[in-house]
């Protein structure tokens, strides 16, 4: 064996000692003894988890249409029963643990009997308790192979010999236990960050006695809290310094002065644009360069518009701040539009401003206050008497004039009824002969 590797050696060795283990409680009374109150404790475990679970089901199993925070609660502890059989057992096993060594001055077996029961409750929770996909690779790749080397008391040595692996970074030097451990948890703790955020942004959107504006604030302080606080506890988990932090700090203020301006300009625009509330989700905007639409999102960086043919149109969060925009949700909801037409010049039109007042203002969209529809003459044109009827409306006249289009049909059918023609462009040629013409030919 001395001709082999230094590998093949330990692993001999460590098989070698496992099987002198083995021999020793195959051999010992006390051993067998442990064995048996394994057993005992393990068909134990299972009469009374069919007799435990339907009950705990049902206590724990709220009304399906209850939501309370208890409600939920209720559904979250449902989710571990699974568990509960390989828990009994390990409890029951504990509790004989200290019978047995009282006896016979030892319990390796019933240790070890413990670990097994440990082990098969992270195999349940890994298959059939846990959904998420992310948690499931972790669960698979990293707490069953430390579950594993629990059972046979060899966690300890496994990160005994990790830790004596340096890897070097520069001037940096880690171990690759500090690493992997580094690794892991970063990854629990940004995952539980973002669960955490979904969580409170579900939270406070709930929350309808406040303005859009101050929930959507709210939910921006609360992720950039939960993050920020994963990040610090990662650095203290991996034994980094927090007062490196302020290197980096300065190295992001140089960035900002530098080449960052206008993403910290946006970023602080949006703060401004949640503590006003003069511009928030829900808002329809038209902006100084003409676009118009929606918002249905605002970021830290920019706002997403939805226009009424469906496209999103991202815009920086400086331009509501540095430029005009026109914001016809926060004038209230109701608006006053116009509608133009022409009626011919041999029309009476002392007879237009009444038929056309009357006929609008039975629509059933068409509001009588603040003021009734009101049809005024507004120009004398080419080819027609040019008039407008202005009424009022619940709600935003869109893209596609949606009330618009319905009072224009109004104006038609009502013109059409009274006989009334409606010009359409019109032009007069006058033609003259060619001074000193030839006449016709006979």
């Amino acid at each position: 064996m001395e001709s082999q590797p230094e590998i093949v050696q330990q692993a001999v060795g460590y098989a070698l000692h496992g099987w002198e283990i083995a021999k020793g409680w195959l051999l010992s009374p006390a051993a067998w003894s442990q064995f048996g109150l394994l057993v005992v404790a393990w068909l134990l475990a299972m009469l009374l988890t069919r007799r435990l679970r339907p009950a705990l089901a049902q206590l724990l199993t709220p009304p399906e249409a209850q939501e309370s925070p208890f409600a939920s609660a209720r559904r979250f502890v449902l989710m571990f029963l699974p568990l509960l059989m390989p828990l009994l057992a390990y409890a029951l096993t504990a509790m004989g643990e200290g019978v047995t060594r009282s006896l016979f001055g030892s319990g390796e077996v019933i240790a070890f009997g413990k670990r097994v029961f440990l082990f098969l409750a992270a195999r349940l929770f890994v298959r059939e308790i846990v959904t998420d996909p992310f948690l499931k690779v972790l669960g698979r790749f990293v707490l069953m192979p430390m579950a594993f080397l629990y059972l046979f008391d060899l966690l300890g040595l496994a990160a005994a010999k990790l830790a004596a692996v340096s890897v070097n970074l520069g001037n940096i030097s880690f171990s690759a236990l500090a690493i992997i451990r580094g690794t892991v948890s970063g990854a629990l703790l940004f995952w539980l960050g973002r669960w955490s955020n979904s969580q409170s942004e579900e939270f406070i959107r709930k929350q309808e006695e406040l303005r859009p504006a101050t929930r959507e604030l709210a939910m921006k302080a609360s992720q950039i809290i939960i993050f920020g606080a994963a990040f610090l506890l990662l650095m203290s988990i991996m034994g980094i310094d927090l007062t490196a932090i302020a290197v980096l700090g300065g190295a992001i203020g140089v960035g900002i002065g530098l080449g960052l301006q206008q993403i910290a300009a946006n970023f602080v625009s949006g703060i401004i644009l949640l503590l006003e509330g003069q511009t928030t989700v829900g808002d329809y905007v038209v902006l100084d360069n003409g676009e118009e639409g929606t918002i249905v999102k605002m970021t830290a960086r920019a706002a997403i518009l939805q226009t009424i043919d469906g496209r999103w149109i991202v815009v920086p969060n400086e331009d509501f701040i540095t430029s005009r925009v026109v914001n016809y949700s926060d004038a209230g909801t109701v608006h006053r539009y116009d509608a133009e037409f022409s009626v011919s010049y041999d029309t009476d039109i002392n007879l237009i401003p009444p038929l056309i007042e009357a006929a609008v203002a039975r629509l059933d969209f068409v509001r009588q206050d603040p003021e009734p529809p009101e049809c005024e003459l507004r120009a004398f044109g080419e080819s027609g008497i040019d008039f407008a009827v202005e009424y009022w409306v619940e709600g935003i006249e869109d893209l596609p004039h949606k009330y618009r289009h319905q009072v224009l049909f109004c104006i038609w059918n009502t013109l059409k009824d009274a006989g009334i023609e409606i010009p359409y462009p019109q032009r007069v040629v006058h033609h003259r002969g060619l001074p000193n013409a030839a006449p016709p030919a006979a």
